[in-house]
């Protein structure tokens, strides 16, 4: 809380280390204190975790906690007096372009999903690479299997050209992906006096490299900005490190306590980080083991999918009575069959991303991996837990077994994470390769 108030940090830290509680604690400190504070932005990714955010009392009159494309536009609606319009409808446009180059190349990456040229254009926005020459011929992409050859990215270059004039055509000069960089842009002519002194970034890794040099160029040369993330959680999109993101860093701090999961959860946890399809190029913390003892993770054997779900609710509605339940998915397909199960003794909330209040006390969450990013619950409940559904089929179409596993190992690292003591998984056909072999020591196994 109390590191220098001047220049960039950067604290990396394993889940449950206290990531969160401290960004909070750092951002009113840095709000408030004599002398080095000032007006101070505490910003992250997903719209939930704000909501979470203000409620564990990240709040203050000089505190201001938003969302990092609310940022965005606030500035630029400040900047050029006017409302900022952005394009809504990238994938269509990309798909239309896709079909036009398709039509005049048969090199075979013409040939692949709309997903994995919607991830490569993510990737170029995200990291400031737009240009021709500098993405076919200069661009390095960590956590990719087998990089492009140049002239397949010349092919991918050729969809991001035509999607460009598309969206132009369609009177929109950005997309989302884009804003970054037109922020990054507006503030290095801005020669007026900066409204926050300092920015700390709650789960920065979710952060693209654009997105961090904008905030750091949106602070004074005596202010800060203060990083908090942990690449184990990455999971939008392809991985990055922290050192693309443009930084002066003279120190890096490390959280290796984990202070929320059981010892029980934090070494399934750790196997799964310790799987060979997880390992890459990016910073990962090596966690210290926790001391607190729980339940063994559970794996539950059910019929069918359906009855996954009604086994998963059951659960629930045992455990809601006096503890807080998340029942997550990698998807919402199965949430309106989840809530037929659901009892209505106890509170239900669901997950997403335009949750304004933020309940309290014991009750059941249900939601995606992704929307319970950066929360916690007494008990986690993972049902769909096959090899069929994880990793996701549409994401081993666009990018490969391999990088499939990957990137959605990290959505059930984050999944599992989310537990303090008490974690089901169900399934009922063969088990994800995404966990370790069910058959250690690692799992009780509750048979149907």
């Amino acid at each position: 809380m109390y590191l220098t108030a001047q220049g960039h940090l950067v604290v990396l830290g394993t889940a449950g280390s206290g990531k969160t509680t401290m960004a909070v604690h750092r951002a009113r400190y840095l709000s408030e204190a004599p002398g080095i504070g000032g007006r101070t932005l505490l910003v992250t990714f997903n719209r939930a975790l704000v909501t979470y955010l203000r409620a564990i009392g990240a709040s203050g009159p000089h505190l201001t906690v938003e969302n990092y494309h609310l940022f965005a536009r606030g500035y630029l609606k400040y900047a050029t007096g006017q409302h900022v319009s952005i394009c809504s409808s990238k994938q269509s446009l990309v798909d239309k372009a896709l079909a036009e180059v398709r039509n005049t190349n048969r090199r075979a990456v013409a040939s692949r999903p709309l997903g994995f040229f919607m991830d490569e254009l993510h990737w170029m926005a995200g990291h400031g690479v737009t240009g021709e020459d500098a993405y076919v011929n200069g661009a390095r992409r960590i956590g990719r299997g087998t990089a492009l050859a140049p002239a397949d990215r010349a092919v991918v270059y050729d969809v991001y050209r035509r999607y460009v004039e598309l969206r132009t055509q369609a009177g929109y000069g950005q997309d989302w992906d884009d804003l970054p960089s037109v922020v990054r842009a507006a503030l290095a002519t801005d020669a007026t006096a900066r409204r926050y002194k300092h920015v700390v970034v709650d789960e920065g890794q979710d952060f693209t490299p654009e997105m961090i040099r904008s905030l750091a160029a949106a602070i004074p040369a005596d202010g800060s900005l203060s990083f908090f993330g942990d690449y184990a959680q990455q999971i939008y999109g392809g991985r990055m490190s922290w050192r693309s993101l443009g930084l002066r860093v003279a120190r890096q701090v490390e959280f290796e306590q984990n202070y929320r999961n059981s010892r029980q959860i934090a070494q399934l946890a750790q196997a799964i980080s310790d799987m060979p399809h997880f390992r890459d190029e990016v910073d990962l913390v090596q966690p210290k083991a926790p001391t607190a003892d729980g339940p063994q993770p559970t794996i539950v054997t059910a019929a069918s999918k359906v009855e996954q779900i009604r086994r998963a609710a059951e659960f629930a509605n045992g455990l809601a009575a006096d503890q807080q339940v998340a029942v997550l998915m990698r998807t919402r397909g199965y949430e309106s069959e989840l809530l037929r199960h659901l009892g209505s003794r106890h509170r239900i909330s669901r997950l997403h991303r335009d949750l304004t209040v933020w309940p309290s006390g014991p009750g059941v969450y249900y939601g995606t991996y992704s929307a319970a990013k950066g929360l916690e619950f007494d008990s986690v409940i993972l049902p769909l837990c096959d090899a069929d559904e994880l990793p996701k089929a549409s994401e081993v179409e666009s990018h490969g077994v391999e990088e499939a596993k990957a990137r959605e190992a990290r959505q059930l690292y984050v999944a599992v994470t989310r537990a303090r003591t008490g974690l089901i998984i169900l399934r009922s056909g063969a088990l994800t390769p995404l966990l370790p072999d069910e058959a250690s020591d690692l799992f009780l196994r509750l048979p149907s």
